[in-house]
């Protein structure tokens, strides 16, 4: 009996599984979900963003520049000058023309300094400039 399976299974030869397939299948796995990632931005300064009733989820891709509750100024997780907003901008804007700058300000932060970084975002040719704020659930 024991005779009788084993020349049905291919006379005694073991079987092999070729891994270059499947390893071919992996990179093309990796590459395909590195090429579909989208990455995050963030402003390198935590703060706590006003509520409004109105506020609305803006698109991926934007130009966030943050404003901490003591006035100080970050892009791209880099503490940067006021004078410096409208190169940052201008060059990111080079880069992602459709791009919208959204301002992310402490609630706590001074309105003059957001204005600022406001206008040297417009004067940076930013035509699409926003102020972000956590979405309140009910009314008033």
């Amino acid at each position: 009996m024991i005779n009788a399976r084993h020349n049905l299974r291919g006379r005694g030869k073991t079987a092999e599984v070729n891994m270059a397939p499947l390893i071919d299948l992996v990179f093309l796995l990796l590459i395909f979900f590195m090429v579909t990632t989208s990455f995050v931005k963030e402003t390198g300064v935590d703060v706590q963003r006003p509520q409004a009733s109105t506020a609305t989820l803006k698109e991926a891709g934007n130009i966030l520049v943050g404003v901490s509750s003591e006035g100080k100024i970050f892009l791209e997780s880099k503490e940067i000058d006021v004078r410096s907003v409208r190169a940052h901008v201008e060059r990111s804007l080079a880069e992602n023309p459709e791009g919208a700058v959204v301002i992310v300000a402490d609630k706590e932060s001074n309105t003059g300094v957001v204005i600022q970084v406001m206008d040297q975002c417009r004067l940076a040719g930013a035509e699409n400039v926003s102020i972000a704020a956590s979405r309140t659930d009910g009314e008033s």
